[in-house]
């Protein structure tokens, strides 16, 4: 398995998946509440929804980038300083949207192998408290990016089911559904 052939399926199809789940809370709520989502929290000191969805997309392009060894582009200060002030500022579902697909629209320009050069090779990854995480590119994916990933879209999941949105494990799992073998989807 490669950095790319880890990477970009997997961030693409949850990122997907994560603008499906706000397809169904706009379908499921009127659309005052189906917006009011998007400053819910887990907890009083947790960022609200609209932080998780950003968050996740920042992992997806700091990923990219990191793993190509370029600098970050101006744009992803913006996303960031959104995410860290959508508490004040949700936005709107669409905005979020948005944001979702230009995280996908980037991951997609990606040739099969953008990021399989960085193998090998050291990052230091600086954090913002000051501690810097030396790491081999590996090492990034695997127990940085991918975690973090994961951490903001799991986080924006129990944020919706929290607050009534029906979803399930299906609607998680989505992109395994053209797995299964023919004739063993359970009836019903």
């Amino acid at each position: 398995m490669t950095l790319t052939s880890l990477i970009v399926p997997t961030f693409s199809q949850m990122l997907g998946t994560l603008s499906g789940w706000l397809d169904k809370a706009q379908a499921q709520l009127p659309a005052a509440e189906a917006e009011a989502l998007l400053s819910a929290r887990l907890a009083p000191d947790m960022y609200p929804l609209a932080t998780q969805i950003r968050f996740a997309c920042v992992q997806a392009h700091e990923a990219v980038y990191r793993l190509q060894g370029e600098a970050f582009p101006a744009g992803l200060d913006g996303l960031l300083n959104e995410g860290r002030e959508a508490g004040e500022r949700p936005g709107s579902i669409a905005d979020a949207k948005a944001r979702i697909g230009e995280a996908l629209a980037l991951l997609q320009s990606l040739s099969v192998d953008a990021l399989d050069g960085a193998a090998g090779t050291a990052i230091a990854h600086a954090l913002p408290n000051g501690m810097i995480l030396d790491l081999t590119a590996e090492q990034y994916a695997r127990d940085w990016a991918l975690s973090q990933f994961y951490f903001h879209l799991m986080t924006a999941y129990a944020i919706l089911r929290a607050q009534g949105v029906a979803l399930g494990k299906g609607d998680y799992v989505a992109h395994m559904f053209g797995h299964i073998r023919p004739g063993t989807m359970p009836a019903g």
